[in-house]
């Protein structure tokens, strides 16, 4: 995206952006990281599958070519424990979906943009091999942990409340400010907001003729009414083991229209059912296993879809709702399987014309936990 582009969506994203927000203060500019270079830490954000190994990303190469083979060498560090030096919080790295080993990773810098404060790359780690990495997704949960991670290492200066950092996504071109509500030593709660690039027409997200929906990160929306599932109880009762083979046979199957791997970590798959008028219920797939919560890029999917007329959750939405109507900025409480998610969207109507403006979902803590020696940059 070019300078000038991206000076509009910065006075853009200023007369569009919730009230509450316009309140802070400005954003400090970032200077030159005081902190070693080849920091490595654990940080988690509250409602991801696990913690997230946060990696200093000015000590890895660039290019993907030389990336994967040195990610993959860290990961069989880690798988050879040879991470004994770690000051994180016990049991954290085994929180990780329950196989000891965390696969979600940042790579995180200061940002040589202008606009931007950090430069920023979201690395899935496959459990089917440790040299299998997909790298074209964004991961919102790891984005916030990473910017904590990277304050406490030095890299970034400390946050304070009212504190917005300005994220690149390399992975695929997100633009997220991080905006800090809260900041202690170990403890921050952000409000994510996921700014649209000017002239985003609500069409331009849909893939495959409606049946995915892309902001944030890809997600194929499935009516739990399709699948026998009719309510936010049935949605959330247990492990239902053929509901998630299901959701991932779809999965699987919508990645094979699309030209994508099937074994990838996308498209990513959710059930949906109405609660009430602006309530839907959501249950979603993670990598190996059901989403404890729903990802933050889920979240701000299913915002922006519902804010399309015709799309599964504007229908949804519709139904439970004999008075819809289309609102900008809108407001979507979303229920999960652990907590409720509120997410808050700008568009500039609902047909497949208009504009999306931004995507915020507020109320998402983090906390760091320690640094982890795996040798960043001893390759």
């Amino acid at each position: 995206m070019t300078a000038t582009t991206l000076t509009a969506l910065t006075t853009r994203t200023a007369r569009t952006t919730p009230t509450a927000a316009t309140t802070l203060t400005a954003p400090a500019t970032l200077t030159a990281p005081s902190g070693d270079v080849g920091f490595a830490a654990l940080a988690r954000a509250i409602g991801a599958p696990g913690p997230t190994l946060v990696l200093d990303a000015d000590a890895l190469p660039r290019d993907s070519e030389g990336l994967v083979p040195a990610l993959t060498r860290i990961r069989r560090r880690l798988a050879d424990g040879n991470a004994a030096g770690s000051n994180a919080a016990d049991g954290d790295a085994a929180a990780a979906g329950g196989r000891g080993e965390v696969l979600k990773w940042a790579l995180i810098a200061p940002s040589a943009h202008p606009l931007f404060d950090v430069d920023y790359r979201f690395v899935q780690a496959m459990p089917d091999a440790p040299d299998h990495f997909d790298l074209t997704g964004n991961c919102g949960h790891s984005l916030l942990a990473a910017v904590t991670a990277a304050a406490q290492a030095g890299r970034l200066p400390a946050l304070r409340a009212g504190d917005r950092i300005r994220a690149r996504v390399l992975n695929n071109g997100d633009q997220v400010v991080c905006q800090v509500d809260h900041a202690s030593s170990r403890h921050t709660v952000f409000t994510a907001h996921f700014i649209a690039p000017p002239g985003t027409r609500l069409g331009s997200l849909l893939r495959d003729g409606g049946r995915v929906v892309r902001m944030a990160n890809p997600y194929l929306f499935v009516d739990g009414a399709r699948l026998g599932v009719r309510d936010r109880e049935a949605l959330f009762r247990g492990d239902q083991p053929e509901l998630y083979a299901t959701l991932e046979r779809m999965r699987r199957r919508q990645a094979a229209r699309l030209g994508w791997p099937l074994n990838g970590a996308f498209p990513k798959v959710a059930a949906v059912v109405p609660v009430a008028p602006g309530h839907l219920a959501v249950r979603a797939l993670t990598v190996g296993g059901w989403h404890p919560e729903l990802a933050l890029t889920g979240a701000v999917c299913l915002a922006a879809a519902s804010a399309l007329r015709g799309t599964i959750p504007n229908r949804l939405l519709a139904a439970g709702d004999a008075d819809a109507s289309s609102a900008a900025p809108g407001r979507l409480v979303i229920d999960t399987p652990a907590r409720q998610v509120v997410a808050s969207y700008a568009a500039t109507g609902d047909t497949q014309d208009d504009e999306l403006l931004w995507v915020s979902v507020g109320g998402k803590e983090t906390q760091a936990l320690g640094a982890v020696a795996v040798g960043v940059g001893d390759e």
